[in-house]
């Protein structure tokens, strides 16, 4: 897509194709209300949409989407938290069965927080403040040993998706959730190149090809 027109004209096939052949479904959801049972934390990448890969269609999936796919603590402080008013809303209100974190490979905001040295370039730096996120697992961030560029960024975003999981358990209603076995967290990893999905061993941690 390079402009306004060509979106109409992507508009104009959907109504010709896929919303003509689902129009029941539509008509049918806008009725009754959406009812998912999972949630995705996704990238705002234009290349990893979660619908896309994993073939949902209309209502079936709540997504939420920021750089890189963070999941911030929770911070009842009266700021803004878009992320967290999702989350909330989805568990809370959608009474959801499933979270799951969904990084991807190749991720512009992990790159961005590994140039900038893992700190917010000025006050002013909004990917740079949110990147910040990251600061409290850089435990976990370090590159192993012997790892070129691109496997120690692949490494920063199998951890950040760890530390997102992590970073859920700190909400209490989900929690409560978890603990009594009626909501289950799941990280995932996209490779764009290859189309593989990867999931965090739950026994290791470590990423392994979802099969």
């Amino acid at each position: 897509m390079h402009d306004i027109a060509e979106l109409v004209d992507g508009y104009r096939a959907f109504r010709a194709g896929r919303y003509a052949e689902q129009a029941a479904l539509y008509r049918a959801l806008a009725r009754r209300g959406q009812s998912p049972r999972t949630m995705i934390v996704a990238c705002c990448d234009s290349r990893a949409d979660p619908a896309t890969i994993f073939n949902a269609g209309p209502g079936e999936l709540f997504v939420v989407r920021n750089v890189a796919n963070l999941v911030p603590p929770y911070e009842p402080d009266g700021d803004y938290h878009g992320t967290s008013a999702a989350i909330e809303f989805a568990v809370t209100g959608l009474d959801i069965d499933n979270i799951v974190v969904l990084g991807h490979g190749q991720c512009g905001g992990i790159a961005a927080f590994l140039d900038a040295g893992r700190a917010p370039a000025s006050a002013g730096d909004f990917i740079g403040k949110w990147m910040s996120l990251l600061d409290s697992a850089r435990a976990a961030l370090p590159a192993p040993p012997g790892a070129g560029h691109h496997d120690h960024q692949r490494h920063v975003e199998h951890a950040a998706i760890r530390h997102s999981l992590d970073n859920l358990i700190s909400f209490p209603f989900i929690r409560e959730r978890v603990a009594a076995g009626r909501l289950r967290l799941r990280g995932g990893w996209f490779d764009i190149a290859s189309g593989r999905l990867l999931a965090p061993d739950p026994a290791t941690g470590d990423f392994t090809p979802v099969s």
